[in-house]
C-alpha cells in the first residue's frame, strides 16, 4: 500500500483557516478547512469524514493544493466541449462584419448569423449554429446595433473638416458679443410623422412573427425640434409642412428657451427654408450651418430614431389632429426627461465645447 503523499509545509493549519474565513467560495472554503485538519496531525480518514468526501478526493485535494497553495482548492469551471472556431475563423469573421456585405455576391444587404455561418462552411468547412455564432461575435464585441443616417452624396472629409475647427468657430462666433456671455450649443432638425408610420421591432416568442398595425392613408405632422444637450433641454413645436414661415415660428420658440442673457447657437442642415431670405433670426440666435449631406452629425436624427421607436411607431392614427396630438405628447414626454437629451444628444467631439460659458 503506498505512503500518503506529503503535504506542502509553507502553510500552517491556522493560516488556511485564516483564509478561509475571508473566502467567498463556500467549496473552496470545505477545502481549506479539510486541509487544516490535515496539518494540525489529523489522519486522511478524519478529513475525509469531516469534509464527507472519499480519501481519493482528499488525495486529489492535496496534490492540488501542493501544486498551487489555496488558489489551487479554488472551484474550476470545467472545460466544457472545446470550441469549433481557432483563432482563424474568428478573425475571419471579425473582416467579414467590419467590412459588410457585398450585395451581388452575398445576396443581402446587412449580414444574418444564418449568412455568416454559410460564409464559415464555404470557406473552411466548419459547420456552427446561429445560437454558437451569436455567441462568438459577443465574445468578439459585436452587438447589432442601429445604423446612423449617412447620405449616399455624403464626402468622406466633410465630417472631420467640421469636427476640428469646431471649438475654433464657437470662439469665433463668441467674439461678437460681451465678454462673459453664456453660448449654448442647439441642434434642429424636422421629423416628418404620418399614417404610415414604420413598424418596429418588438419582444415576441422565438419562432412567432408578430404583427403590428400598419395604415394606408397619408396625413401627416411635421415636429420642428431643437435640443441643448449640454443644458438637457429642448423647444419643439408642430406644424403641419415645412417652409419659412413655419421655420420662423421655431426659432421664436427656440429663443423663448434660452437663458437670460445668453446666445445660442443653433446648429442645423443646409434645407431650404433653413436659409431663406424671409427668415428672421432672432437676436439671441446665431446660425451655424452643417457641411451638406451630413446627418449624422446631428444627434436629432438620433432623438428622432428614439421617439419613433418608443412612442410613435405601430400604432394608427385616426386623422391629422390625432397625429399633432401625438407629436406634442411624445416631445412633452422628451423635454421632461432631461436626462434623455443628455444621453442620446451629447457627442465625444463637441461636449468640451458645449458648456454654457466659454471664455
Amino acid at each position: 500500500m503506498g505512503s500518503a503523499v506529503a503535504v506542502r509545509s509553507d502553510y500552517s493549519a491556522a493560516a488556511l483557516r485564516q483564509l478561509a474565513r475571508r473566502c467567498g467560495d463556500a467549496d473552496q472554503v470545505r477545502r481549506l478547512l479539510a486541509l487544516a485538519q490535515i496539518l494540525d496531525g489529523r489522519s486522511r480518514c478524519e478529513a475525509a469524514r469531516t469534509a464527507g468526501v472519499t480519501l481519493q478526493i482528499v488525495r486529489d485535494r492535496v496534490l492540488r493544493f501542493n501544486a498551487g497553495g489555496p488558489d489551487g482548492l479554488a472551484t474550476r469551471k470545467a472545460p466544457g466541449k472545446a470550441s469549433l472556431l481557432n483563432d482563424t475563423h474568428r478573425a475571419r469573421l471579425a473582416a467579414a462584419v467590419e467590412a459588410g456585405p457585398i450585395p451581388a455576391v452575398h445576396g443581402v444587404v446587412r449580414w444574418r448569423l444564418v449568412d455568416l455561418a454559410q460564409l464559415l462552411w464555404d470557406e473552411f468547412g466548419v459547420s456552427v449554429t446561429r445560437f454558437t455564432l451569436g455567441r462568438e461575435l459577443r465574445a468578439l464585441g459585436y452587438r447589432k446595433l442601429s445604423a446612423r443616417p449617412r447620405h449616399r452624396g455624403q464626402k468622406p472629409e466633410d465630417i472631420t473638416d467640421f469636427k476640428k475647427p469646431f471649438a475654433t468657430r464657437l470662439a469665433g462666433i463668441r467674439r461678437h458679443f460681451p465678454p462673459g456671455t453664456p453660448i449654448e450649443v442647439w441642434w434642429q432638425n424636422e421629423a416628418r410623422i404620418g399614417q404610415q408610420t414604420e413598424l418596429t421591432r418588438r419582444w415576441a416568442r422565438i419562432g412567432t412573427r408578430p404583427s403590428a398595425p400598419k395604415d394606408q392613408r397619408r396625413a401627416s405632422a411635421w415636429i420642428f425640434g431643437a435640443i441643448c444637450p449640454a443644458e438637457g433641454k429642448g423647444a419643439g413645436i408642430v406644424m403641419p409642412r415645412c417652409n419659412s414661415a413655419a421655420m420662423n415660428r421655431h426659432l421664436q420658440e427656440i429663443a423663448v428657451h434660452v437663458a437670460p442673457g445668453a446666445q445660442a447657437v443653433l446648429i442645423l442642415d443646409q434645407a431650404g427654408w433653413h436659409h431663406s431670405a424671409e427668415l428672421i433670426v432672432p437676436d439671441n440666435i446665431t446660425l451655424m450651418p452643417l457641411p451638406p449631406r451630413c446627418p449624422e452629425l446631428n444627434p436629432v436624427e438620433n432623438l428622432w430614431q428614439f421617439m419613433r421607436d418608443n412612442w410613435l411607431s405601430n400604432r394608427i392614427f385616426q386623422n391629422y389632429d390625432d397625429i399633432v396630438d401625438h407629436c406634442c405628447h411624445a416631445w412633452n414626454k422628451l423635454v421632461e426627461q432631461p436626462y434623455r437629451i443628455m444621453s442620446i444628444g451629447l457627442r465625444q467631439w463637441h461636449m468640451g465645447h458645449s458648456q454654457r460659458s466659454l471664455v
